[in-house]
């Protein structure tokens, strides 16, 4: 199994380095090249990257010269692993709240299951709460998810977890370019795979919240979120799909 990481990094320096050591020798193994996504940071960031692939060669940094957004740099990050030959594509922050230990064996559970677009789940059995995440987001999480299941026809728990791994034939298939740059990005990709009849799944992770900085503005997410439900139940994400190629 080849595997490849993209890292979206904005005002990181404090936690990316932390995030590179956490990856474990096992996963390096598989590894075919780790990407961070430098989304105009004004900090040490791209130094931090630097440092890195100077000892491995399997790790690049791509730099935005001004900040366009987390969904772009998941779009260009994607795009660029895409380009790399891998089995499986693994999206890992660079704040530290998902957990690098898990990307192998989350990676063998969507092989065997045959699964395409698979999100470890902050909510599945309870981890979004024993790690700290504060009980209005999970509250509203839940008030989301609800909807989401309804439009989506889905059994989730979790929409709105940024560690996505994407298979080779969801790579192919899903139109990354033609979506939005904001944080309703990965939802995008959640709609784009329901339209196109992949496999849809999730596991379990542990959540760590400690005091990182979140750049989301909850009120215009909570917009973004419905109006990407819309666009899906009236059909838009299916002709968007349609027209690949």
């Amino acid at each position: 199994m080849k595997i490849s990481l993209f890292i979206p990094a904005y005002q990181a320096e404090d936690t990316l380095e932390g995030v590179l050591e956490r990856i474990p020798p096992r996963l390096w193994e598989c590894l075919e090249t780790v990407v961070v996504v430098d989304d105009g940071c004004t900090d040490g960031t791209s130094e931090v990257a630097h440092r890195w692939a100077a000892r491995d060669g399997r790790i690049h940094l791509l730099r935005h010269d001004r900040n366009l957004g987390y969904g772009a740099s998941v779009r260009d990050g994607l795009e660029r692993v895409r380009e790399s030959g891998c089995d499986i594509a693994v999206c890992l922050h660079a704040d530290g709240q998902y957990p690098p230990e898990f990307i192998l064996p989350l990676a063998r559970s969507m092989e065997s299951r045959s699964v395409d677009l698979l999100q470890g789940s902050r909510h599945k059995g309870g981890g979004a709460r024993r790690g700290g995440m504060p009980l209005y987001k999970i509250l509203a999480g839940k008030a989301l998810v609800r909807l989401e299941n309804s439009v989506f026809h889905r059994k989730l728990t979790d929409y709105h977890s940024g560690f996505l791994f994407y298979s080779r034939a969801a790579l192919d298939r899903i139109p990354f370019e033609r979506l939005g740059p904001s944080f309703d990005f990965d939802l995008q990709v959640v709609a784009c795979a329901c339209a196109l009849g992949l496999v849809v799944g999730e596991e379990p992770i542990p959540t760590r919240y400690a005091g990182e900085v979140s750049h989301l503005v909850p009120l215009d997410y909570g917009v973004r979120v419905l109006l990407v439900l819309l666009r899906y139940a009236t059909g838009g994400f299916h002709r968007l799909c349609s027209r690949i190629g």
